[in-house]
């Protein structure tokens, strides 16, 4: 695993986490077809998000599913730290790599 398909994977966390927070944030909008977001794997390095409206059901009331958002909301958090985490990791283990080689 290398650095790019971490930072892929933080840029489509981030990118679930705003169409998250755009869909909460419109939860009392009268009409509002919330957008949905699906992390995809192209190749073995990159991670992309892919993001479209879902299905208009021509209801009055938001379509917003809260249930669902926030789950959304916390995967991507918990994504992110572990992205995170593996970067750090892969840091030290490339000081210590050219601390030694020094």
């Amino acid at each position: 695993m290398n650095i790019s398909n971490n930072i892929s994977s933080i840029q489509t966390s981030q990118t679930l986490l705003n169409t998250t927070a755009n869909n909460v944030a419109n939860a009392n909008t009268d009409g509002f077809v919330p957008d949905s977001t699906i992390a995809t794997n192209k190749g073995s390095d990159t991670v992309t998000a892919e993001t479209r409206k879902a299905e208009d059901t021509g209801a009055q009331k938001s379509q917003t599913d809260l249930s669902k958002e926030i789950p959304n909301e916390i995967v991507a958090q918990r994504a992110t730290e572990a992205n995170v985490v593996a970067i750090k990791t892969q840091d030290d283990v490339m000081g210590t790599l050219l601390d030694i080689k020094a």
